[in-house]
């Protein structure tokens, strides 16, 4: 779900559906902010996403973000007077909502803008979060150079 109805115009991408086996529950990912995946395009992290979801399986990703401001370089989202987007948390719910498990995802550093990932941990601790990995800080790891062979831990 884009903020235009012409991907081409957007700024903001506020969920990205990717769906192979509907008989099978969805895994839905909460990273840092869309970059170039869309409807046609798959970016090296959504298709590590789509890997893990096979692997644990699942028929379907959610990919929201705590910034929904589409950007190839997170510093940008410093820039911006509003990288959240304001139908966001309508569409991480809604996200969440459709899947069984919940993944955070969202790396170090830029996630702490704006307090911006300790709002959306209150918004879906009562979804049990997971996570692949926690960095040194306590942060759910970014997935794109984590190990193929990972599995969901508690966050």
């Amino acid at each position: 779900m884009f903020d235009s109805s012409s991907e081409l115009d957007c700024k903001y991408r506020y969920l990205l559906k990717c769906d192979w086996d509907i008989s099978l529950p969805k895994v839905t990912f909460v990273m840092l902010n869309p970059s170039v995946a869309d409807t046609n395009i798959c970016d090296p992290t959504l298709s590590r996403c789509i890997n893990y979801a096979k692997k644990w399986g699942y028929g379907g990703i959610n990919a929201v973000n705590l910034f929904a401001y589409i950007s190839t370089d997170p510093k940008q989202l410093k820039k911006k007077t509003d990288p959240v987007g304001k139908l966001n948390d309508k569409y991480i719910i809604e996200a969440v909502e459709d899947s069984k498990l919940v993944v955070f995802a969202w790396g170090t550093e830029y996630g702490k803008l704006n307090n911006r990932n300790r709002k959306v941990v209150a918004l879906l601790k009562t979804y049990k979060p997971h996570c692949l990995k926690k960095t040194k800080d306590g942060d759910p790891s970014h997935p794109l150079y984590l190990s193929k062979d990972l599995t969901p831990i508690s966050y």
